[in-house]
C-alpha cells in the first residue's frame, strides 16, 4: 500500500493514506468530507499534565460544595454526590444511577483511562489489556457528560435565585474548569491513542496486511485495515481482537427499533411533570415546557431558548433526522445527497448528549431546593421517561451505519468497498491517491 498507514472514513469506507500534516491542521475525506484526523500542537506529555489536571479538578468539583443556599435560616451546601444521594433516597433509583453515571463516572473513567493509555504510551511499554482498556475509553467518552452537566447546574442555579440567597462555591468553578479541560481531553479519542501508538512502532501499522486483490475491513474499535479472510464464518481484528464486519449488522433493524421506542416515550417524557416542587402552599408540578416558560418569566430568556433548543428541539430533531436517515428512496443518491445525508448523521453524533441537560437540572433541584418545611423538589416520571428517550436516540445514532448509503453509489475513482482516493489535508502536506481495487 505504501510506507504511510492505511486509515479508512468511519463515514464513507473510503480508504486513505495517513500522510503527516502540520500541528493544528486538520485531514478530511475527499469522498464524504468527514475530518479524519487532526495533529495536536501538544505532545504526549503534555496530554498527561492535561489529564493530570483535569484529575486534581475533578476531585475538587465533586468534594466541595457546588453552591451554598440559604433560606429563612436554614444553610444547604449542594453537591453532585449528595444530589445524587437524595434522589435516590426519593425513590428514584434508576434516576440516580443514570445522571450517576454520566455525570461521575464515565468522565472519571475516562480520565483514568487517558492516564493510563498515554503513560503506556510515554514509557513504550503496551500491556496485554491494552486493546481492552481502550475499548472502554471509546464506549465511555462518548457518555461523558461534563459540559452538559455544566449548562444544568446554570439553569438550576437561575430557577432558585427567587428561593434563596445563593453563594457560589469551589466545586462550581471547578466544575466549569472541568468542563474546558474535558472538552479538551475530547480530542484524545481511542482511535487517536491506537494511531500514536503505531507511530511509535507499538504495535501492527494499519493496512500493512493488504495486498492486490483483498478486500478490505477496517475495524470499529482500533480503526486498524486488513484483508478479509475468504470463507470465514468469523472474523476477528488481528490488533485488537474485536469482531469484525464489513457493515454493522442488523444496523437499520435496531436503529429502526429504539427509534421507535424513543418516539414512543417521547409522549409520556412531555406530558407527565418532570419534577414536583412542594411549599406550605401546595403542591405544584412542572413539565419540560412549563420549566421553559418560567425561565422566561423570570427574566433568562437567553437559558429559556437553551433549555427550549436541549430539551424540545434537539429529541424531535434528533428523532425526525435519524427516521429520515433510515428511509432510503431510489431517487436519493447521488454523492451530493449522500453528503448532505452524512452531514445530518454527523450533527445527530454532535447533539446526543446534550438532551440530558432537563434530567439533571432536576435532580440539582432536588438537591438545592430541599429545605426542610419550606420547600421540596423531588423528580417526577417525565424525567424518567425523558433520560431514557436521550439513551434511546443515542444508541440509535450508535447503531446506523453511514457506510451503506455509499455503497449504494456507483463506482467512482476507485472501488467502494476498498475505498480507493484521495486524502484532503487541509493546511498540511501535499497528499496522494490511493488506489486499492477489488479482485
Amino acid at each position: 500500500m505504501g510506507r504511510w498507514p492505511v486509515i479508512a472514513c468511519p463515514h464513507c469506507a473510503r480508504l486513505h493514506e495517513r500522510l503527516p500534516v502540520r500541528a493544528g491542521a486538520m485531514a478530511s475525506c475527499s469522498q464524504c468530507g468527514h475530518t479524519l484526523y487532526r495533529q495536536s500542537r501538544l505532545s504526549l506529555y503534555s496530554w498527561i499534565a492535561l489529564v493530570l489536571t483535569a484529575l486534581v479538578i475533578f476531585c475538587v468539583a465533586n468534594y466541595f460544595p457546588i453552591v451554598s443556599l440559604s433560606a429563612q435560616g436554614l444553610t444547604i451546601q449542594a453537591t453532585l454526590v449528595g444530589a445524587l444521594t437524595l434522589t435516590w433516597q426519593q425513590g428514584h433509583a434508576f434516576l440516580a444511577i443514570m445522571t450517576g453515571l454520566f455525570s461521575f463516572v464515565f468522565p472519571l473513567g475516562q480520565i483514568l483511562f487517558l492516564l493510563w493509555a498515554l503513560m503506556a504510551l510515554v514509557t513504550r511499554r503496551i500491556p496485554w489489556d491494552f486493546h481492552y482498556g481502550l475499548r472502554v475509553l471509546r464506549v465511555i467518552t462518548s457518555w461523558s457528560m461534563v459540559p452538559v452537566f455544566q449548562l444544568g447546574l446554570l439553569v438550576a442555579i437561575v430557577k432558585l435565585a427567587d428561593m434563596a440567597v445563593i453563594s457560589t462555591g469551589p466545586g462550581l468553578w471547578a466544575f466549569a474548569a472541568l468542563t474546558v479541560v474535558m472538552t479538551a481531553l475530547g480530542r484524545v479519542s481511542a482511535t487517536r491513542i491506537w494511531r500514536h501508538a503505531e507511530d511509535a512502532g507499538l504495535v501492527p501499522v494499519s493496512g500493512a496486511l493488504l495486498r492486490d486483490g483483498d478486500t478490505p475491513v477496517d475495524c470499529l474499535e482500533c480503526g486498524y485495515v486488513q484483508p478479509v479472510i475468504p470463507r470465514a464464518l468469523r472474523q476477528s481484528c488481528a490488533r485488537c481482537s474485536a469482531p469484525l464486519h464489513l457493515r454493522k449488522p442488523n444496523d437499520e433493524g435496531r436503529a429502526w427499533a429504539f427509534v421507535i421506542a424513543a418516539g414512543l416515550l417521547y409522549i409520556p417524557a412531555n406530558v407527565l411533570p418532570v419534577m414536583y416542587v412542594r411549599l406550605p402552599t401546595g403542591v405544584t408540578s412542572h413539565t419540560i415546557l412549563g420549566g421553559v416558560v418560567e425561565l422566561w418569566r423570570l427574566g433568562s430568556w437567553d437559558l429559556s431558548i437553551i433549555v427550549f433548543i436541549a430539551s424540545v428541539v434537539v429529541p424531535m430533531t434528533k428523532l425526525f433526522v435519524l427516521a429520515a436517515l433510515l428511509v432510503r428512496r431510489p431517487h436519493w443518491r447521488g454523492v451530493s445527497i449522500q453528503r448532505q445525508r452524512t452531514r445530518l448523521y454527523e450533527m445527530v453524533e454532535f447533539v446526543g448528549q446534550w438532551s440530558m441537560l432537563d434530567v439533571f437540572v432536576v435532580i440539582l433541584l432536588s438537591s438545592m431546593g430541599n429545605f426542610p418545611g419550606i420547600s421540596q423538589i423531588t423528580a417526577g416520571a417525565g424525567a424518567v421517561s425523558f433520560g431514557v428517550v436521550v439513551v434511546l436516540t443515542m444508541f440509535a445514532a450508535m447503531s446506523y451505519d453511514p457506510r451503506r448509503g455509499w455503497d449504494r453509489l456507483p463506482l467512482h475513482g476507485g472501488s467502494m468497498m476498498s475505498g480507493s482516493g484521495t486524502l484532503s489535508a487541509l493546511g498540511g502536506n501535499p497528499t496522494r491517491e490511493v488506489h486499492k481495487e477489488n479482485a
